[in-house]
């Protein structure tokens, strides 16, 4: 006598709860590993209508100065003094053959204090300064012009 299986019924729908499961941590992980990727401090930049390329700015050895809104100095990720930034970016930039550096400020720092780090950074020995600003077209710049009150 044969034994036969029977299969049952055919279920036609997928289940969805493993792949819900996947997506769930591969959201965790990178929500996780996004700010790591992000180099230096993050500032809101000032907005200009006529900004140049800088694709070194973006490379891994670049030097990156960044003033924050409450005139605090970042090399990096590290925060540094005034006196220090003349000091430390010629110690990085002493042995290189590009000696740019980048500085990016946000756009509500004082301005005086983005000119005394972009002065100490000359006095360092420095011969090209870049300034990283947004990109704006003329239309998202009026936008922002008419929100603004008086």
């Amino acid at each position: 006598m044969a034994f036969k299986k029977s299969l049952g019924d055919v279920n036609s729908e997928p289940n969805v709860v493993p792949m819900a499961d996947v997506m769930l941590v591969l959201l965790i992980i990178f929500m996780v590993v996004t700010p790591m990727l992000q180099k230096g401090v993050s500032v809101d930049m000032a907005r200009s209508l006529n900004a140049h390329a800088m694709p070194d700015a973006d490379k891994d050895d670049a030097v990156v100065v960044a003033v924050s809104r409450d005139g605090k100095i970042f090399l990096g990720k590290e925060q540094i003094g005034l006196s220090d930034v003349g000091k430390r970016v010629q110690e990085i930039v002493s042995d290189r053959l590009d000696k740019t550096v980048f500085v990016k400020s946000d756009a509500r720092a004082k301005f005086e204090q983005v000119v005394k780090t972009v002065d100490e950074i000359r006095a360092a020995g420095v011969d090209k300064l870049g300034l990283i600003t947004d990109k704006v077209t003329p239309e998202q710049m009026t936008r922002r012009m008419l929100a603004t009150p008086l």
